[in-house]
Protein backbone atom coordinates (compact mmCIF):
# COMPACT_ATOMS: atom_id res chain seq x y z
CA UNK A 1 0.00 0.00 0.00
CA UNK A 2 1.39 3.20 -1.17
CA UNK A 3 2.77 5.36 1.96
CA UNK A 4 3.78 1.81 4.27
CA UNK A 5 7.38 0.24 3.94
CA UNK A 6 7.45 -3.17 3.19
CA UNK A 7 8.37 -5.44 5.83
CA UNK A 8 10.60 -8.90 6.17
CA UNK A 9 7.29 -10.39 6.32
CA UNK A 10 6.17 -9.36 3.12
CA UNK A 11 9.70 -10.40 1.20
CA UNK A 12 9.83 -13.35 2.89
CA UNK A 13 6.05 -14.18 1.47
CA UNK A 14 6.72 -13.01 -1.68
CA UNK A 15 10.27 -15.51 -2.28
CA UNK A 16 8.01 -18.21 -1.07
CA UNK A 17 4.73 -17.31 -3.68
CA UNK A 18 7.72 -16.72 -6.22
CA UNK A 19 8.04 -20.40 -6.52
CA UNK A 20 4.95 -21.09 -7.91
CA UNK A 21 3.49 -18.03 -9.23
CA UNK A 22 4.24 -15.37 -11.82
CA UNK A 23 5.60 -12.62 -10.35
CA UNK A 24 2.38 -10.59 -10.72
CA UNK A 25 0.53 -12.82 -8.85
CA UNK A 26 3.09 -13.20 -6.48
CA UNK A 27 3.33 -9.72 -5.23
CA UNK A 28 -0.51 -9.22 -5.62
CA UNK A 29 -0.59 -11.85 -2.73
CA UNK A 30 2.31 -10.63 -0.52
CA UNK A 31 0.42 -6.80 -1.00
CA UNK A 32 3.13 -4.91 -2.71
CA UNK A 33 3.57 -3.31 -6.00
CA UNK A 34 5.06 -5.35 -8.75
CA UNK A 35 7.95 -2.27 -9.54
CA UNK A 36 8.65 -3.44 -5.53
CA UNK A 37 8.98 -7.23 -6.45
CA UNK A 38 11.35 -6.16 -9.14
CA UNK A 39 13.69 -4.28 -6.68
CA UNK A 40 13.46 -7.67 -3.88
CA UNK A 41 14.66 -10.33 -6.30
CA UNK A 42 17.44 -7.77 -7.29
CA UNK A 43 18.24 -7.69 -3.43
CA UNK A 44 19.43 -10.31 -1.37
CA UNK A 45 18.95 -8.44 2.02
CA UNK A 46 15.89 -7.94 3.70
CA UNK A 47 14.45 -4.45 4.60
CA UNK A 48 15.35 -4.33 8.24
CA UNK A 49 19.15 -5.21 7.27
CA UNK A 50 19.40 -2.20 5.31
CA UNK A 51 21.30 0.59 6.49
CA UNK A 52 18.82 3.70 7.06
CA UNK A 53 18.38 6.59 5.15
CA UNK A 54 20.40 9.81 5.23
CA UNK A 55 19.37 11.73 1.92
CA UNK A 56 16.07 13.13 1.05
CA UNK A 57 14.27 11.83 -2.24
CA UNK A 58 13.46 15.90 -3.35
CA UNK A 59 13.81 19.77 -1.88
CA UNK A 60 12.96 20.33 1.40
CA UNK A 61 10.91 23.51 0.36
CA UNK A 62 11.18 24.98 4.33
CA UNK A 63 14.76 24.69 4.34
CA UNK A 64 15.67 28.53 3.89
CA UNK A 65 13.35 29.50 6.76
CA UNK A 66 12.79 26.68 9.11
CA UNK A 67 15.92 27.53 11.80
CA UNK A 68 16.23 31.75 10.63
CA UNK A 69 12.02 32.26 11.14
CA UNK A 70 10.09 29.31 11.94
CA UNK A 71 11.77 28.04 15.30
CA UNK A 72 12.04 31.41 16.62
CA UNK A 73 8.01 31.48 16.23
CA UNK A 74 7.77 28.32 17.87
CA UNK A 75 10.09 28.68 20.94
CA UNK A 76 7.96 31.92 21.76
CA UNK A 77 4.72 30.68 21.12
CA UNK A 78 4.45 26.89 21.26
CA UNK A 79 1.10 26.88 20.72
CA UNK A 80 0.98 28.22 17.17
CA UNK A 81 -0.88 25.66 14.32
CA UNK A 82 0.66 25.50 10.97
CA UNK A 83 -1.93 27.35 9.49
CA UNK A 84 -0.99 30.05 11.19
CA UNK A 85 2.59 29.69 10.47
CA UNK A 86 2.36 29.29 7.25
CA UNK A 87 -0.10 32.51 7.01
CA UNK A 88 2.64 34.10 8.60
CA UNK A 89 5.35 32.97 5.81
CA UNK A 90 3.14 34.08 3.01
CA UNK A 91 2.89 37.44 4.34
CA UNK A 92 6.81 37.44 4.56
CA UNK A 93 7.53 35.59 2.09
CA UNK A 94 4.84 36.38 -1.49
CA UNK A 95 4.71 33.81 -3.90
CA UNK A 96 7.31 31.89 -2.52
CA UNK A 97 5.04 29.16 0.00
CA UNK A 98 1.28 27.60 -1.76
CA UNK A 99 -0.82 25.60 0.12
CA UNK A 100 0.80 22.28 -0.65
CA UNK A 101 3.43 23.02 1.89
CA UNK A 102 0.68 22.92 4.59
CA UNK A 103 1.24 19.14 5.08
CA UNK A 104 5.19 18.56 5.43
CA UNK A 105 4.74 22.15 7.78
CA UNK A 106 2.25 20.21 10.26
CA UNK A 107 4.72 16.91 10.23
CA UNK A 108 7.85 19.37 11.15
CA UNK A 109 5.60 21.12 13.71
CA UNK A 110 4.59 17.66 15.31
CA UNK A 111 7.93 16.59 14.93
CA UNK A 112 9.65 19.48 17.05
CA UNK A 113 6.80 19.59 19.57
CA UNK A 114 7.87 15.81 20.11
CA UNK A 115 11.39 16.64 20.53
CA UNK A 116 11.45 20.56 21.67
CA UNK A 117 8.07 20.79 23.20
CA UNK A 118 6.46 21.50 26.39
CA UNK A 119 5.08 18.54 28.87
CA UNK A 120 1.28 17.01 27.85
CA UNK A 121 -0.84 16.12 30.50
CA UNK A 122 -1.44 12.10 31.03
CA UNK A 123 -4.33 10.40 32.14
CA UNK A 124 -4.76 7.62 34.61
CA UNK A 125 -7.19 5.10 34.13
CA UNK A 126 -8.77 4.31 37.59
CA UNK A 127 -10.24 1.43 39.38
CA UNK A 128 -13.37 1.71 41.23
CA UNK A 129 -13.97 -0.73 43.52
CA UNK A 130 -17.46 -2.01 44.41
CA UNK A 131 -18.92 0.40 46.81
CA UNK A 132 -16.83 2.89 47.13
CA UNK A 133 -17.87 5.67 45.08
CA UNK A 134 -20.95 7.36 43.84
CA UNK A 135 -21.07 10.50 41.89
CA UNK A 136 -23.63 13.63 41.18
CA UNK A 137 -24.04 16.09 38.53
CA UNK A 138 -26.94 18.18 37.30
CA UNK A 139 -27.57 18.73 33.03
CA UNK A 140 -29.90 20.99 31.06
CA UNK A 141 -32.37 19.29 29.78
CA UNK A 142 -34.21 21.74 27.52
CA UNK A 143 -32.82 20.58 23.97
CA UNK A 144 -35.13 17.47 24.55
CA UNK A 145 -38.22 19.85 23.69
CA UNK A 146 -40.46 18.67 26.57
CA UNK A 147 -43.73 20.37 27.08
CA UNK A 148 -45.78 19.84 30.23
CA UNK A 149 -49.72 20.92 30.46
CA UNK A 150 -49.07 22.12 26.67
CA UNK A 151 -46.06 24.41 27.86
CA UNK A 152 -42.57 24.29 27.15
CA UNK A 153 -40.44 23.12 29.84
CA UNK A 154 -37.24 23.99 30.64
CA UNK A 155 -35.61 22.08 33.12
CA UNK A 156 -32.51 20.16 34.41
CA UNK A 157 -31.94 16.64 35.34
CA UNK A 158 -30.16 15.79 38.27
CA UNK A 159 -28.50 12.32 38.08
CA UNK A 160 -26.39 10.26 41.04
CA UNK A 161 -24.58 7.18 39.99
CA UNK A 162 -22.42 4.42 41.60
CA UNK A 163 -19.10 4.58 39.37
CA UNK A 164 -18.51 0.67 39.82
CA UNK A 165 -21.83 -0.82 38.47
CA UNK A 166 -23.14 2.02 36.59
CA UNK A 167 -26.32 2.27 38.78
CA UNK A 168 -27.80 5.66 38.23
CA UNK A 169 -31.30 7.33 39.56
CA UNK A 170 -32.35 10.46 37.96
CA UNK A 171 -34.89 13.29 39.42
CA UNK A 172 -36.20 16.33 37.08
CA UNK A 173 -35.02 19.47 38.51
CA UNK A 174 -37.15 22.50 38.21
CA UNK A 175 -35.19 25.51 38.77
CA UNK A 176 -30.91 25.91 39.13
CA UNK A 177 -28.59 23.52 41.11
CA UNK A 178 -29.71 24.61 44.53
CA UNK A 179 -29.00 22.52 47.64
CA UNK A 180 -32.72 21.97 47.75
CA UNK A 181 -32.51 20.11 44.73
CA UNK A 182 -28.91 18.52 45.28
CA UNK A 183 -30.26 16.71 48.83
CA UNK A 184 -34.19 15.78 47.84
CA UNK A 185 -32.11 14.16 44.71
CA UNK A 186 -28.86 12.65 46.73
CA UNK A 187 -31.53 10.92 49.06
CA UNK A 188 -34.12 9.62 46.93
CA UNK A 189 -31.01 7.67 45.16
CA UNK A 190 -29.77 6.54 48.38
CA UNK A 191 -32.54 5.28 49.33
CA UNK A 192 -33.81 3.62 46.28
CA UNK A 193 -29.89 2.21 46.14
CA UNK A 194 -30.73 0.63 49.65
CA UNK A 195 -27.09 1.22 50.83
CA UNK A 196 -24.40 4.45 51.13
CA UNK A 197 -20.78 4.94 49.18
CA UNK A 198 -18.05 5.49 51.13
CA UNK A 199 -17.43 8.66 48.71
CA UNK A 200 -19.66 11.32 47.19
CA UNK A 201 -18.09 13.22 44.56
CA UNK A 202 -19.60 16.35 42.89
CA UNK A 203 -17.96 18.81 40.71
CA UNK A 204 -17.82 22.53 41.88
CA UNK A 205 -21.40 23.06 43.19
CA UNK A 206 -21.66 26.50 44.68
CA UNK A 207 -24.75 24.34 46.75
CA UNK A 208 -21.91 22.16 48.25
CA UNK A 209 -18.42 23.90 47.92
CA UNK A 210 -17.48 27.51 48.79
CA UNK A 211 -15.68 28.57 45.69
CA UNK A 212 -14.70 31.76 46.97
CA UNK A 213 -12.54 30.33 49.94
CA UNK A 214 -9.01 29.43 49.44
CA UNK A 215 -8.92 26.44 50.30
CA UNK A 216 -11.25 23.77 49.60
CA UNK A 217 -14.41 24.49 52.20
CA UNK A 218 -17.76 22.40 52.20
CA UNK A 219 -20.97 24.20 52.91
CA UNK A 220 -22.84 24.27 56.38
CA UNK A 221 -25.24 22.50 54.97
CA UNK A 222 -23.82 19.86 52.45
CA UNK A 223 -21.12 18.82 54.99
CA UNK A 224 -23.87 17.99 57.48
CA UNK A 225 -26.10 15.85 54.87
CA UNK A 226 -22.64 14.04 54.40
CA UNK A 227 -21.94 13.45 57.51
CA UNK A 228 -25.64 12.22 58.15
CA UNK A 229 -25.20 9.55 55.99
CA UNK A 230 -21.22 9.06 56.84
CA UNK A 231 -19.94 9.62 53.09
CA UNK A 232 -16.47 11.51 52.06
CA UNK A 233 -17.29 14.20 50.14
CA UNK A 234 -14.73 15.34 47.74
CA UNK A 235 -15.05 17.24 44.17
CA UNK A 236 -12.96 17.59 40.96
CA UNK A 237 -10.72 20.27 39.92
CA UNK A 238 -12.53 23.69 39.01
CA UNK A 239 -12.89 23.13 35.28
CA UNK A 240 -11.37 19.60 34.77
CA UNK A 241 -14.76 17.89 33.50
CA UNK A 242 -12.77 14.58 32.62
CA UNK A 243 -12.33 14.35 36.43
CA UNK A 244 -15.80 13.58 36.86
CA UNK A 245 -15.62 11.59 33.86
CA UNK A 246 -17.67 8.53 35.33
CA UNK A 247 -20.84 10.87 35.74
CA UNK A 248 -20.18 13.38 32.72
CA UNK A 249 -20.19 10.34 30.23
CA UNK A 250 -23.46 8.86 31.38
CA UNK A 251 -25.42 12.52 31.31
CA UNK A 252 -24.73 11.82 27.58
CA UNK A 253 -26.22 8.69 27.37
CA UNK A 254 -29.06 9.50 29.74
CA UNK A 255 -29.98 12.46 27.82
CA UNK A 256 -29.87 10.10 24.40
CA UNK A 257 -32.09 7.15 25.78
CA UNK A 258 -34.66 9.84 26.58
CA UNK A 259 -34.27 11.50 23.09
CA UNK A 260 -34.92 8.34 21.57
CA UNK A 261 -37.84 7.40 24.22
CA UNK A 262 -39.68 10.29 23.20
CA UNK A 263 -39.09 9.84 19.11
CA UNK A 264 -40.50 6.25 20.27
CA UNK A 265 -43.26 7.76 22.19
CA UNK A 266 -44.34 10.08 19.25
CA UNK A 267 -45.05 12.82 21.43
CA UNK A 268 -43.21 15.07 23.66
CA UNK A 269 -46.11 16.48 25.32
CA UNK A 270 -47.05 15.42 29.19
CA UNK A 271 -50.21 16.13 30.24
CA UNK A 272 -48.88 16.82 33.95
CA UNK A 273 -45.44 16.67 35.31
CA UNK A 274 -45.84 13.85 37.81
CA UNK A 275 -46.41 12.02 34.34
CA UNK A 276 -42.90 13.34 32.92
CA UNK A 277 -41.54 12.32 36.01
CA UNK A 278 -42.85 8.69 35.49
CA UNK A 279 -41.59 8.56 32.20
CA UNK A 280 -37.79 9.38 33.11
CA UNK A 281 -38.64 7.06 35.75
CA UNK A 282 -39.22 4.49 33.64
CA UNK A 283 -36.65 5.09 31.23
CA UNK A 284 -33.50 5.07 34.08
CA UNK A 285 -35.06 1.48 34.94
CA UNK A 286 -34.17 0.03 31.59
CA UNK A 287 -30.50 1.89 31.49
CA UNK A 288 -29.87 -0.03 34.98
CA UNK A 289 -31.50 -3.34 33.53
CA UNK A 290 -27.78 -3.34 31.31
CA UNK A 291 -25.88 -3.42 34.60
CA UNK A 292 -27.99 -5.40 36.79
CA UNK A 293 -24.96 -8.04 37.24
CA UNK A 294 -22.55 -5.11 38.46
CA UNK A 295 -25.17 -3.72 40.54
CA UNK A 296 -25.71 -6.91 42.55
CA UNK A 297 -21.89 -7.55 43.87
CA UNK A 298 -21.62 -3.43 44.38
CA UNK A 299 -25.00 -3.37 46.20
CA UNK A 300 -23.69 -5.60 48.83
CA UNK A 301 -20.57 -3.31 49.48
CA UNK A 302 -22.41 -0.44 50.25
CA UNK A 303 -22.68 0.67 53.91
CA UNK A 304 -26.07 0.70 55.60
CA UNK A 305 -28.03 3.57 55.22
CA UNK A 306 -29.13 5.83 58.20
CA UNK A 307 -32.19 5.40 60.63
CA UNK A 308 -34.20 8.81 58.90
CA UNK A 309 -33.74 10.87 56.04
CA UNK A 310 -32.04 14.28 56.94
CA UNK A 311 -34.31 17.60 56.21
CA UNK A 312 -33.74 18.19 52.13
CA UNK A 313 -35.08 22.03 53.12
CA UNK A 314 -33.93 25.39 53.64
CA UNK A 315 -35.97 27.45 56.16
CA UNK A 316 -36.76 30.91 56.08
CA UNK A 317 -37.89 33.55 57.62
CA UNK A 318 -40.89 35.72 55.79
CA UNK A 319 -43.57 37.84 57.07
CA UNK A 320 -46.77 38.24 55.87
CA UNK A 321 -47.56 41.67 54.53
CA UNK A 322 -50.86 44.02 54.58
CA UNK A 323 -51.21 43.26 51.18
CA UNK A 324 -51.46 39.60 51.70
CA UNK A 325 -48.33 38.69 50.17
CA UNK A 326 -44.49 37.49 51.70
CA UNK A 327 -41.11 37.57 49.50
CA UNK A 328 -38.96 34.24 49.54
CA UNK A 329 -35.72 35.01 47.08
CA UNK A 330 -37.31 37.68 44.98
CA UNK A 331 -40.14 35.46 44.06
CA UNK A 332 -43.45 37.22 46.05
CA UNK A 333 -46.20 34.65 46.93
CA UNK A 334 -50.17 35.37 48.43
CA UNK A 335 -51.29 33.77 52.03
CA UNK A 336 -54.72 33.20 52.98
CA UNK A 337 -55.40 36.67 54.56
CA UNK A 338 -56.05 35.31 58.45
CA UNK A 339 -52.42 35.19 58.13
CA UNK A 340 -51.22 38.98 57.98
CA UNK A 341 -49.30 39.98 60.09
CA UNK A 342 -47.85 37.31 61.32
CA UNK A 343 -44.49 35.96 60.58
CA UNK A 344 -43.88 32.28 58.74
CA UNK A 345 -41.21 29.48 58.60
CA UNK A 346 -41.27 29.31 54.54
CA UNK A 347 -39.40 25.86 54.08
CA UNK A 348 -37.98 25.83 50.05
CA UNK A 349 -38.08 22.39 49.02
CA UNK A 350 -36.91 22.07 45.33
CA UNK A 351 -40.62 21.97 43.86
CA UNK A 352 -42.81 23.42 46.36
CA UNK A 353 -42.51 25.35 49.16
CA UNK A 354 -44.64 25.34 52.82
CA UNK A 355 -45.28 27.94 55.41
CA UNK A 356 -45.29 27.18 59.05
CA UNK A 357 -46.63 28.91 61.42
CA UNK A 358 -46.13 27.70 65.56
CA UNK A 359 -45.32 24.30 64.37
CA UNK A 360 -48.44 23.92 62.10
CA UNK A 361 -48.30 23.44 58.01
CA UNK A 362 -50.74 26.66 57.65
CA UNK A 363 -50.19 26.29 53.35
CA UNK A 364 -47.81 25.10 50.88
CA UNK A 365 -47.68 25.73 47.16
CA UNK A 366 -45.91 25.53 43.78
CA UNK A 367 -41.99 26.89 44.23
CA UNK A 368 -41.24 29.67 41.59
CA UNK A 369 -37.72 30.48 40.32
CA UNK A 370 -36.73 33.63 38.21
CA UNK A 371 -35.19 33.97 35.04
CA UNK A 372 -33.66 35.70 32.45
CA UNK A 373 -37.31 36.68 31.54
CA UNK A 374 -38.55 37.14 35.06
CA UNK A 375 -36.47 38.77 37.34
CA UNK A 376 -38.82 38.36 40.02
CA UNK A 377 -42.09 36.49 39.67
CA UNK A 378 -45.37 36.13 41.24
CA UNK A 379 -47.42 33.58 42.32
CA UNK A 380 -50.98 35.22 43.37
CA UNK A 381 -53.55 32.58 44.58
CA UNK A 382 -56.58 34.16 43.54
CA UNK A 383 -58.48 32.20 45.95
CA UNK A 384 -56.79 33.75 49.12
CA UNK A 385 -57.29 37.61 47.77
CA UNK A 386 -61.27 36.63 46.34
CA UNK A 387 -62.31 37.25 49.97
CA UNK A 388 -61.48 40.63 50.91
CA UNK A 389 -61.88 41.14 46.60
CA UNK A 390 -65.74 40.69 47.32
CA UNK A 391 -66.09 43.07 50.10
CA UNK A 392 -64.15 45.81 48.23
CA UNK A 393 -64.80 44.85 44.23
CA UNK A 394 -63.92 48.38 43.38
CA UNK A 395 -60.27 48.01 44.27
CA UNK A 396 -60.18 45.01 41.51
CA UNK A 397 -59.50 47.93 38.47
CA UNK A 398 -56.54 49.53 39.84
CA UNK A 399 -54.92 46.74 41.81
CA UNK A 400 -51.43 46.46 41.18
CA UNK A 401 -51.62 42.63 41.09
CA UNK A 402 -54.62 41.97 39.38
CA UNK A 403 -53.14 40.20 36.18
CA UNK A 404 -51.09 37.59 38.02
CA UNK A 405 -54.67 36.23 40.13
CA UNK A 406 -56.34 35.46 37.14
CA UNK A 407 -56.65 31.59 36.97
CA UNK A 408 -56.27 31.37 33.07
CA UNK A 409 -56.00 33.36 30.56
CA UNK A 410 -59.66 33.65 29.54
CA UNK A 411 -60.37 35.40 32.65
CA UNK A 412 -57.82 37.90 31.77
CA UNK A 413 -59.54 38.39 28.41
CA UNK A 414 -63.05 38.48 29.85
CA UNK A 415 -62.05 41.35 31.99
CA UNK A 416 -60.23 43.72 29.09
CA UNK A 417 -63.45 42.70 27.36
CA UNK A 418 -66.01 43.71 30.04
CA UNK A 419 -64.15 46.84 30.91
CA UNK A 420 -64.15 48.01 27.81
CA UNK A 421 -68.22 47.36 27.64
CA UNK A 422 -69.57 48.06 31.38
CA UNK A 423 -68.89 50.84 33.99
CA UNK A 424 -65.91 50.61 35.94
CA UNK A 425 -67.53 49.85 39.31
CA UNK A 426 -70.28 47.42 37.17
CA UNK A 427 -67.53 46.15 35.69
CA UNK A 428 -65.22 44.66 38.56
CA UNK A 429 -68.43 43.80 40.63
CA UNK A 430 -69.36 41.30 37.51
CA UNK A 431 -65.75 39.94 37.28
CA UNK A 432 -65.00 39.69 40.93
CA UNK A 433 -68.46 37.61 40.90
CA UNK A 434 -67.45 35.56 38.17
CA UNK A 435 -64.32 34.79 39.92
CA UNK A 436 -66.83 33.82 43.11
CA UNK A 437 -68.74 31.34 41.10
CA UNK A 438 -65.57 29.94 39.47
CA UNK A 439 -64.58 28.90 43.19
CA UNK A 440 -68.10 27.88 44.61
CA UNK A 441 -69.03 25.60 42.10
CA UNK A 442 -65.29 24.48 41.23
CA UNK A 443 -66.15 25.14 37.36
CA UNK A 444 -62.75 26.79 36.73
CA UNK A 445 -62.22 25.01 33.52
CA UNK A 446 -66.18 25.03 32.08
CA UNK A 447 -66.96 28.52 33.10
CA UNK A 448 -63.47 29.65 31.05
CA UNK A 449 -64.52 27.53 27.80
CA UNK A 450 -68.04 30.05 27.86
CA UNK A 451 -66.43 33.13 28.56
CA UNK A 452 -63.98 32.44 25.71
CA UNK A 453 -67.25 31.73 23.78
CA UNK A 454 -68.56 34.98 24.73
CA UNK A 455 -65.86 36.85 24.24
CA UNK A 456 -65.54 35.36 21.07
CA UNK A 457 -68.95 36.45 19.91
CA UNK A 458 -68.46 39.76 21.83
CA UNK A 459 -70.97 38.70 24.71
CA UNK A 460 -71.02 40.11 27.99
CA UNK A 461 -71.23 37.69 30.33
CA UNK A 462 -75.00 37.63 31.70
CA UNK A 463 -74.30 36.22 35.69
CA UNK A 464 -77.95 35.17 36.48
CA UNK A 465 -77.89 32.83 33.30
CA UNK A 466 -74.25 31.68 34.57
CA UNK A 467 -75.32 31.09 38.34
CA UNK A 468 -78.37 29.19 36.84
CA UNK A 469 -76.20 26.80 34.69
CA UNK A 470 -73.15 26.03 36.96
CA UNK A 471 -74.50 27.00 40.80
CA UNK A 472 -74.52 24.08 42.88
CA UNK A 473 -78.21 22.73 43.80
CA UNK A 474 -79.19 23.62 47.09
CA UNK A 475 -79.93 20.21 48.73
CA UNK A 476 -83.42 18.95 49.86
CA UNK A 477 -83.78 17.12 52.56
CA UNK A 478 -85.88 13.88 52.29
CA UNK A 479 -89.20 13.35 54.43
CA UNK A 480 -88.68 10.57 56.26
CA UNK A 481 -91.53 8.92 58.76
CA UNK A 482 -90.69 6.81 61.51
CA UNK A 483 -93.46 4.61 62.83
CA UNK A 484 -92.41 3.58 66.69
CA UNK A 485 -93.75 -0.09 66.87
CA UNK A 486 -96.44 -0.69 69.71
CA UNK A 487 -94.86 -1.33 73.16
CA UNK A 488 -97.14 -4.48 73.30
CA UNK A 489 -94.03 -6.39 71.02
CA UNK A 490 -91.43 -6.24 73.57
CA UNK A 491 -93.91 -8.12 75.81
CA UNK A 492 -94.52 -10.77 73.15
CA UNK A 493 -90.24 -10.90 72.69
CA UNK A 494 -90.28 -11.50 76.44
CA UNK A 495 -92.27 -14.51 76.80
CA UNK A 496 -90.74 -15.78 73.39
CA UNK A 497 -87.26 -15.85 75.17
Amino acid sequence: MPGKRITDHQVTKYKTLRVNYSQEAAAAKAGISVASARRIENRATLPSQRPPRNWRTRQDPLAEVWSSEVVPLLEAKPGLMAVTVLEELQRRHPEQFDESVLRTLQRRLRQWRAEHGEERELFFAQEHPPGRLGLSDFTVADELGVVVAGAAFPHRLYQFAFAHSGWRHVSVVIGGESFQALSSGLQAALWMAGGVPEEHRTDSLSAAFNNLAEQEELTRNYDALCAHYGMRASRNNPGVSHENGSIEARQGSLKLALDQALLLRGSRAFDALHGYEQFVAEVVRRLNARCARGWEAERACLKPLPARRTADFEEVDARVSKYGVFTVKSTMYSAPSRLVGHRLKVRLFSAHLEAWLGGVKVFQCERLYSNSTEKHPRRIDWRHMLPALKRKPGAFARWVLRDAMFPRSEYARTWAHISERLPERQACRLMVDLLDLADRANVVGELAGVLHHLVEHDEVPDLDSLVERFAPRPTSMPDVQVLLPATAVYDALLEVA
